[in-house]
């Protein structure tokens, strides 16, 4: 069996220990649009009016901290924005809030920025490169790189 090719991840649900931190993260500073709050133990957000695209609660990890290094668990979620511009704009709102950049890489087929959201989860902001523009290897398989990413450049998108 194969997924077919329309399929896609369609939310993220994410324990956190403090729901209003983390709405004010992924709604002021990612500009997610809260769709519907759940008294104080979940809330959903968007992009576009869609139902939820990351879901928050305290249900079983209010007040916690991080787990440890080490441990299985949530690497990182991933925000696809349309454009480059997108994609600065973002950033350059992340970088406003005092938020600390994790890395920028190049990676052939996108170009990511990744962070940490007030609980410890990673997060990656990124955009993809037209298919067309993809590396690949000398037998025409997909040949993705990690290189630095100019994070200079990519601002200069926000102007």
């Amino acid at each position: 069996m194969s997924a077919p090719a329309e399929t896609r991840i369609g939310h993220v649900h994410l324990k956190v220990a403090d729901l209003d931190r983390a709405v004010a993260f992924y709604r002021d500073v990612l500009g997610f649009e809260l769709m519907q709050r759940m008294g104080d133990r979940a809330a959903f957000l968007s992009a576009g009016g869609y139902h939820h695209h990351i879901g928050l609660n305290t249900w079983e990890s209010e007040g916690a901290t991080p787990p440890p290094p080490g441990h299985t668990g949530l690497f990182h979620l991933a925000v696809l924005y349309p454009d480059r511009a997108a994609l600065a704009r973002a950033v350059q709102s992340v970088l406003d809030a005092g938020i600390r950049l994790d890395g920028a890489s190049d990676h052939g087929v996108s170009e990511a920025v990744y962070l940490r959201d007030p609980d410890g989860n990673g997060v990656e902001l990124y955009r993809d490169r037209a298919r067309a523009a993809w590396p690949t290897d000398a037998d025409g398989g997909l040949a993705m790189v990690t290189r630095r990413l100019d994070l200079a450049a990519l601002l200069a998108e926000v102007a």
